[in-house]
């Protein structure tokens, strides 16, 4: 059974009751709880957890600040209220930067975190003042979207539904939700928190991901993860999510089998 749960000032979330641990799915800049609907549903059984972060979805009226950490703390807040106290974090893109602020300050309850095509600990150096500038403006329309969504966020032909609903998510959000991740987030060097992660890490690749590239991920995130795990899904950009949802469960059910 699913309980959504619309507690004001809290993000909205879906909690899935199943078998544990929980898996705590955190979406990309643009996306929603969504955005994980074809993941949870190839986790039948799995207790699981989606949210709309604060700024986007269901929980756009929320206000800010908008920044990685308040989301980091949104985040704990809802497992709080929703009893979880045993749980794996799988963050996509921004949610995998969130992820790892999350990590970094050892919560009680916490056994390991997948980072899925994850903001890197140490921004790339193509994140220059002028790309983030341009990346501000990447969904101010619904043109706009659809153009990043098909030359730069996917490598592969998605149904139309999904397409669709791509382009929906990432204009349902507050303004300044939408520029704090581009403008801000993306640059924050969050090297000496990743470095304190204690907990077993799989960062997840995609094989054509323009976003986060594989040489990216390898250089500037997997140095400040002692022991992680590294794969990579052949074929996919970077929204992994919508584009390899079978072979991301695959990897994550690996990573963190139920018990």
């Amino acid at each position: 059974m699913t309980h959504t749960m619309r507690q004001s000032p809290l993000p909205t979330y879906d909690h899935r009751q199943g078998t544990g641990p929980t898996l705590v799915l955190l979406h990309y800049w643009g996306g929603s709880a969504r955005t994980w609907d074809p993941v949870v549903d190839r986790l039948a059984g799995r207790d699981v957890l989606t949210l709309d972060f604060r700024g986007w979805g269901r929980s756009r009226g929320l206000p800010g600040p908008y920044t990685l950490r308040r989301f980091a703390d949104d985040t704990l807040a809802v497992l709080a209220d929703a009893g979880v106290t045993d749980y794996v974090l799988v963050g996509h893109s921004m949610g995998g930067k969130v992820a790892q602020l999350i990590a970094a300050a050892r919560p009680t309850g916490l056994r390991g975190a997948v980072l899925v095509g994850p903001g890197p600990a140490r921004p790339a150096a193509a994140i220059t003042p002028e790309y983030r500038e341009a990346l501000s403006h990447a969904y101010d329309s619904d043109e706009s979207v659809a153009g990043a969504r098909d030359n730069v966020l996917t490598a592969t032909e998605l149904p139309e539904a999904v397409t669709s609903r791509i382009v929906i998510d990432s204009r349902a959000c507050a303004d300044a939700a939408r520029t704090e991740w581009p403008l801000r987030g993306i640059a924050e060097d969050i090297t000496e928190h990743t470095r304190l992660i204690g907990v077993p890490v799989l960062v997840v690749a995609g094989e054509n991901d323009q976003v986060e590239p594989v040489d990216v991920l390898r250089d500037n995130l997997i140095p400040y993860l002692p022991g992680a795990g590294f794969t990579v899904i052949p074929d996919t950009g970077h929204l992994i999510p919508l584009e390899a949802p079978a072979d991301l469960v695959d990897a994550i059910i690996g990573f963190a089998p139920a018990s």
